[in-house]
């Protein structure tokens, strides 16, 4: 009966070990880095503190534009919310802000606390069409140029490092 049950054991360890090893070789859901060199998606968003909307064609305007994907309940935005403020100031660069999944005041409360680095803001709250960006969590920035194209994405909080790399890029003639 020890036997037995040895043999089950180490039958069902071999199982799992066969099943993570497929799992290694699917491509992940989460892994967006085949995004940069493609256009972004289409969107329409509702502005965060206006009764306007903010689509894909908007941004066309724009020589680059930096696609910040953040909310005040989130820490690591809090964290590298002073980089987007001194990427603001780059006449080459307009930085869209996209509140995700918050609640308004909180958001603004957040932005007079902080600084606003953005230049509008639009709301999705309900995550949707962060989705649609590849988003799975927060922050992450996206950076595209006028033709719409996913430059650069950024999954987590941007550094000083990624500033430099951001600025060099935008500053390019």
């Amino acid at each position: 009966m020890k036997r037995i049950i040895s043999l089950l054991f180490l039958s069902s360890i071999f199982f799992v070990i066969i099943i993570f090893a497929l799992g290694l070789k699917t491509k992940k859901i989460y892994d967006t880095r085949d995004l940069v060199g493609n256009p972004i998606s289409e969107f329409n968003l509702q502005l965060l503190n206006e009764d306007k909307t903010i689509n894909t064609e908007n941004l066309k305007k724009n020589n680059f534009t930096l696609i910040n994907f953040w909310a005040s309940w989130c820490a690591p935005c809090r964290k590298e919310h002073r980089h987007l403020i001194t990427l603001s100031k780059n006449e080459n660069l307009k930085i869209l802000g996209i509140n995700f999944k918050d609640e308004k005041f909180k958001a603004n409360k957040f932005l007079k606390d902080l600084g606003n680095p953005f230049y509008i803001i639009a709301s999705d709250t309900k995550g949707k069409t962060s989705i649609s960006f590849g988003v799975y969590g927060i922050p992450e920035t996206i950076l595209i140029n006028k033709d719409l194209i996913i430059l650069k994405k950024y999954i987590g909080p941007i550094n000083e490092k990624d500033v430099k790399k951001i600025l060099k890029l935008v500053n390019k003639k």
